[in-house]
């Protein structure tokens, strides 16, 4: 298994495992044209090789994402420049279209994805990991809608999301003032699932479960996180018909005779790819 070449992007892998970590810690892992384009490679290619049952998203550094960077951000105007206003607005469009692709390649990935958030994580940083299954935070996590202090509307996700995640009325309290949260309140709040002391214990907590999950049948891992993103976006029949459906195909599986057989001999399940 060969991994995908990348620039601003270290990944590793292991036992299962796909670690993606965004590295530009200088910039503190702001997010340029390499790194927005190289995370929808990455997850497209994790979603497609069965070797990957479940990938981890961290950042290098002090800080996990800053958010866009603001050279990106000052180049728009000249990248969609066109005489025509009509065709200049399409331009722009098309390419708040292709960023928000670029993070719900995590999203559609079919395998888990796990943040594991430490320092700052602002703006688009925010907006993509609310695109993963699970964030976990360190104790000086910082996470913010930011988009509101640069005068305009955070487009890329987050104020899709966020309310899916947590009380819609804090969602719109840090839209409309910008200010952060901090690890305590997003646990409390139900958007990170736990918050840890510093970023060794964070990354080993994460690292933990991740390998869990790893051993689990991919099969329904996969089934599992297909039926709880259509669940989210589905009435409660359309996604018990759906769920009926999907068992219909899936349920009499290798996986199932396996986990079946572990469990009569009390070993653990071993799982093909």
């Amino acid at each position: 298994m060969k991994l995908p070449a990348t620039t601003v992007i270290e990944l590793g892998f292991n036992a299962g495992v796909l670690e993606a970590r965004l590295n530009r810690p200088d910039r503190a892992n702001a997010l340029d044209d390499a790194m927005w384009q190289e995370l929808r490679q990455v997850f497209d290619w994790a979603d497609s090789e069965p070797a990957v049952r479940v990938a981890i998203l961290a950042g290098a550094g002090r800080h996990f994402c800053a958010g866009i960077d603001l050279a990106m951000l000052g180049g728009v105007m000249q990248r969609i420049a066109h005489p025509d206003e009509a065709r200049s607005r399409e331009a722009l469009r098309r390419l708040i279209l292709d960023l928000q692709d670029c993070l719900s390649s995590l999203e559609r990935c079919r395998k888990p994805v796990l943040a594991a958030i430490q320092g700052a994580c602002l703006g688009g940083g925010l907006d993509l990991v609310a695109c993963c299954d699970m964030r976990y935070v360190a104790a000086d996590a910082e996470l913010a809608i930011r988009e509101i202090d640069l005068g305009m509307v955070a487009d890329v996700g987050s104020l899709q999301r966020l309310p899916r995640l947590m009380p819609p009325g804090l969602v719109r309290e840090l839209a409309y003032t910008g200010r952060s949260l901090n690890a305590a309140e997003a646990v409390a709040c139900g958007l990170a699932n736990a918050s840890l002391p510093d970023a060794d214990a964070l990354l080993a907590h994460v690292r933990a479960i991740a390998a869990e999950i790893a051993a689990k049948s991919p099969l329904a891992i996969r089934g599992s996180k297909e039926m709880l993103n259509y669940s989210r976006d589905h009435s409660l029949a359309d996604s018990l018909n759906y769920v009926a459906t999907w068992n219909a195909g899936q349920l009499l599986s290798a996986d199932l005779r396996e986990a079946t057989a572990a469990a009569r001999e009390r070993r653990a399940g071993r799982f093909g790819d």
